[in-house]
């Protein structure tokens, strides 16, 4: 029986590949681990009606859901939608191993990317308390408008 020795350039070499960042869209087959991701973040919650077939809905019509994933878990989500006239983002956010890491600032230039696509405006809901989201936001050119206030209604 022979024993296989890998060096320590391979050794780093399948590390790398290991701890890789990827990112990729949103496939049908997902949503457990996403669902899972969104309530570790407190994003999810069956009163917001999230499910599968909404997401493939909004992906159908347009929309997109970003996912980055590190050693094949998911690490950061933005959801993206349109009315054919604004994109808006949804649950958006990075897991807290990985924040102040550069990872939301990486997640934000794909949104750009695909909002630049889209060639359409963009908003953004954000919590007055989330002082890391509300930076990262400002410092890719969002503002605020403080004489709007939020309304929304989720059962009809």
């Amino acid at each position: 029986m022979s024993i296989c020795k890998i060096g320590h350039l391979q050794q780093y070499e399948l590390h790398k590949m290991k701890n890789k960042l990827i990112i990729r869209d949103y496939k049908n087959g997902d949503f457990e681990k996403v669902q899972s991701f969104w309530e570790l973040l407190k994003m999810g919650g069956e009163e917001r009606k999230d499910d599968n077939d909404v997401i493939m809905r909004t992906i159908k019509n347009g929309g997109k859901l970003i996912i980055l994933e590190k050693n094949n878990s998911i690490i950061g989500t933005a959801w993206l939608t349109n009315d054919t006239r604004r994109t808006y983002f949804h649950h958006f956010g990075i897991h807290p191993d990985f924040q102040k890491q550069g990872y939301g600032t990486k997640l934000m230039n794909e949104c750009m990317k695909y909002i630049k696509e889209k060639g359409l405006q963009v908003k953004i809901e954000v919590h007055k308390k989330n002082i890391a989201a509300l930076k990262l936001y400002r410092n890719f050119g969002f503002v605020d408008f403080p004489e709007y206030e939020l309304m929304m209604l989720r059962d009809i």
